[in-house]
């Protein structure tokens, strides 16, 4: 899949046509199967992106709370 990667998106339809075009996928069932788990598995990794980005911030502001701790008792 990562030599395809930019083609796939979270759209279930636009994956089952990239897959017509990069493999050759007989059954439907499977078809339909395989272009459902790369939207899901790419909508978890966008998912996984944003909380990362959002907690970022969060964690930059307790290390210099912890800093600004550690000079006031020193």
């Amino acid at each position: 899949m990562t030599a395809y990667k930019g083609k796939f998106g979270v759209d279930f339809k636009q994956n089952k046509k990239i897959l017509d075009e990069v493999a050759i996928v007989r059954s439907k069932g499977l078809k339909n199967e395989i272009a459902g788990y790369i939207a899901t598995h790419l909508k978890r990794e966008l998912e996984e992106q944003k909380e990362k980005e959002s907690l970022a911030p969060q964690e930059e502001a307790i290390v210099e709370t912890e800093e600004m701790e550690e000079q006031l008792v020193s």
